[in-house]
């Protein structure tokens, strides 16, 4: 069940993507399996019933050939030329289709792509974000300067191709960096937001927000995560790099008290009110370095009963790790996207005390290489 990519050999973002869909999930079970088997029971891989189109966030990079034709793309792999991308096999095909309408309405509105090199033209990036169970949809154009002649038109051409379109951002990017967003933005259309629904909680999604890219194995992979913490009601409950306050959310409704802990003063704000747009009392967040915070509730006697931990692909450090020894957390569920690091922090907790019980794969990124992996580590007296 695989389908052709034209672009596989170029891009380089898909690995499997020539290969069967059983197949891939075998290759992702045999690769974590190497990796995890050791400390306990690995389970079977949790793959998708339709594994095409999942991906609710697409970006183009914006560029334009020698006839003054504008189209959305990729960087090929390991350079700066852009691959023209009419239609991915795993993004959303209405995102896609919404991207080729600004690009078509550019020449109309003489409007230039940028050009790295040359420091001259106007669009660089196209951002579009998709709510999976609500339908709303946020454009972003990503420009290199804060002027923006005749937006209004622009918004009414691109609204009257795509009335779906709940909000229109502009995002100011003027520097030269890899970054696709930067930090000044105004809201062309619409609350400047969009709404999803996450196992039952709803979820705002401003244009940087992280948000797992895959909703219908997201929900898969929470419902695990929660299953394996074993809450009954009583506990408090660390979500450490909580991010919008996704999993923290979702789990408040088991959970005693609920803390989340984040770096990102952005993403503290959406789960503040993320929490209140729920109607959620039990939960507190923080914004703060993870490690950090941890060690802090440590020193001042706290403890905690579970802590969530989905940290970035690096993985955790070990001042976090022994300050979640130090709370006296019974149960750690490790939520990982990179099973390398998650073997190697594995290891580390086990000299801490706390044992892997089992490892749920769940297959968040097909015809990709990658694979989530959530882990329920118990602590060993």
């Amino acid at each position: 069940m695989s389908k052709k990519c034209p672009y596989e050999k170029k891009c380089g973002g898909c690995q499997y993507i020539d290969l069967p869909y059983e197949e891939q999930l075998k290759k992702k079970q045999k690769e974590t399996n190497k990796l995890l088997s050791s400390f306990g029971k690995v389970k079977p891989i949790i793959g998708m019933k339709d594994p095409w189109h999942y991906r609710n966030k697409v970006h183009g990079v914006v560029a334009g050939d020698r006839h003054g034709n504008c189209f959305t793309g990729i960087y090929e792999n390991r350079s700066h030329r852009v691959i023209r991308v009419d239609s991915c096999l795993i993004e959303n095909q209405k995102a896609d289709a919404i991207m080729n309408t600004v690009t078509s309405l550019m020449k109309s509105f003489k409007m230039r792509p940028y050009n790295e090199d040359t420091g001259y033209g106007f669009l660089r990036h196209i951002l579009v974000r998709t709510g999976y169970h609500t339908g709303q949809i946020m454009v972003v154009l990503v420009t290199a300067s804060p002027v923006f002649p005749s937006k209004n038109n622009f918004v009414k051409a691109l609204r009257k191709e795509h009335p779906e379109i709940t909000t229109i951002v502009a995002n100011v990017n003027n520097r030269n960096t890899s970054m696709v967003l930067g930090d000044k933005q105004q809201i062309l259309y619409g609350k400047g937001y969009i709404e999803d629904v996450l196992c039952g909680k709803t979820f705002r999604i401003s244009s940087k927000s992280f948000y797992q890219v895959n909703p219908v194995q997201t929900e898969i992979l929470y419902e695990k995560a929660l299953s394996l913490a074993g809450l009954t009601g009583q506990e408090l409950v660390v979500d450490a790099y909580c991010g919008i306050g996704t999993i923290g959310i979702i789990a408040s409704k088991t959970a005693g008290k609920v803390i989340g802990v984040e770096l990102n003063q952005d993403a503290v704000r959406d789960a503040v009110n993320n929490a209140k747009m729920n109607g959620i009392e039990n939960i507190r967040f923080y914004c703060n370095d993870a490690g950090r915070f941890l060690v802090n509730m440590a020193e001042q006697g706290e403890k905690a009963d579970v802590v969530i931990m989905d940290p970035p692909r690096s993985g955790s450090t070990e001042e976090f790790m022994d300050a979640v020894g130090k709370l006296g957390a019974e149960k750690v569920v490790y939520v990982s996207c990179n099973p390398e690091t998650l073997a190697r922090d594995v290891r580390y907790m086990k000299k801490l005390g706390y044992r892997a019980e089992e490892a749920w794969l769940v297959d968040m990124f097909p015809g990709t290489v990658h694979v989530e992996t959530v882990v329920l580590l118990v602590r060993k007296p």
